[in-house]
């Protein structure tokens, strides 16, 4: 096995853990926006391995980037909304409906 495809295989592990922590730990808004970004910054290096590998211009990996960057924005500024007028991030104690 080569480097490269060690890589693939770390980042691929990193994006399934990610994944596994975002379905089984729900109880906090934070650690759920955390396993997100975990997922995001694996698809992220994925993406840039492909497209080294490849040869390619990086302008839609700067792209995804920048979304990824908002979304985590985003999601930060809700979870400190929500915490300002609920009080805590636990999913149990608010109605988001």
């Amino acid at each position: 096995m080569n480097a490269l495809n060690l890589v693939y295989v770390c980042s691929l592990i990193m994006m399934f853990c990610g994944g596994w922590s975002f379905v089984s730990n729900r109880k906090h808004l934070l650690n759920t926006l955390l396993s997100l970004e975990f997922v995001m910054l694996s698809v992220f290096w994925v993406m840039v391995l492909y497209i080294m590998s490849v040869g390619i211009e990086m302008y839609f990996v700067l792209f995804f980037l920048t979304l990824g960057v908002c979304e985590g924005a985003l999601g930060l500024s809700l979870l400190i909304s929500i915490v300002c007028s609920h009080g805590n991030d636990y999913f149990g104690s608010f109605n988001v409906v």
